[in-house]
């Protein structure tokens, strides 16, 4: 099931540059020197700006607030990402690629509602639910991923390197993108949840309102983890970033007390 493999078209093309820029050099009669570092900082340059291009062409619908903390703007296709274990998270980084026409999996969630995906912007029609995929749950994911856009999965049980391996290059080849619950090798970043406060609740009465979340991105390409605020949602139950003007809870609205007869 994993048995093909994918060379990166960004390090065939790096590849390719470095092979015509050595032959020009060879075949240049100009006399002029150019030392190797001028020739590695020209060359690394080079592949940044492919690596660059290539990243934005390669992205699929994130919420704005989320796609701005993701290294390169978004979620990239073929890539892995390691997500909390949130299912209000989860459901929005689905709710956009579906909105979208993206046919996208839960795989070894079986708490995930479906009610409140909908309610989140999930299209129900275009999603599959795998809640017990039992000892197998690997090559389920896998053979998902051959005909579903985004795959959400949480692994029961630790896969081996190769495993991991085999999968990541699966991935590449059908361009899916994968959301796995908790730690995973190879994630291109973690989201996490950090400080969350809930409004609406004060003195015993009144109602959840609106949640108030710290989401953290740390990229093993970056040297430092990205935070913002998010209402998740809000009082409208919708997901948008948190704005400083608000740094007042949602206001309660009193129930009159009734009065026996």
């Amino acid at each position: 099931m994993f048995e093909y493999e994918q060379v990166s078209p960004v390090s065939v093309s790096a590849a390719s540059a470095t092979a015509e820029d050595l032959s020009a050099e060879r075949d240049s009669a100009s006399g002029s020197v150019v030392t190797a570092a001028e020739r590695v900082a020209e060359l690394q340059a080079r592949i940044s700006t492919m690596q660059s291009r290539t990243l934005s062409s390669r992205l699929i619908p994130t919420h704005p607030a989320i796609a701005s903390l993701l290294p390169g703007g978004g979620l990239q296709q073929g890539s892995v990402y390691s997500v909390d274990s949130s299912a209000m998270l989860l459901m929005t980084l689905l709710a956009a690629p579906s909105a979208a026409g993206s046919w996208c999996a839960v795989v070894g969630v079986p708490e995930f509602g479906i009610e409140a995906a909908e309610r989140f912007g999930v299209d129900l029609e275009r999603l599959i639910l795998v809640p017990h995929p039992g000892e197998q749950w690997l090559a389920v994911t896998a053979a998902i991923a051959d005909v579903v856009d985004v795959v959400v999965a949480r692994p029961p049980t630790r896969a081996s390197d190769s495993a991991v391996a085999r999968l990541a290059s699966r991935l590449r080849q059908r361009k899916s993108t994968l959301l796995m619950v908790g730690s995973w090798p190879q994630s291109e970043a973690m989201m996490s949840l950090g400080k969350s406060q809930w409004h609406g609740i004060a003195d015993g009465h009144g109602h959840l309102a609106a949640r108030e979340v710290t989401i953290t991105v740390t990229s093993k390409n970056t040297g430092r983890p990205r935070s913002a605020r998010l209402w998740l949602p809000d009082a409208s139950q919708a997901v948008r970033a948190y704005s400083a003007v608000e740094s007042d809870p949602p206001q309660l609205r009193a129930v009159p007390q009734q009065v026996s007869a």
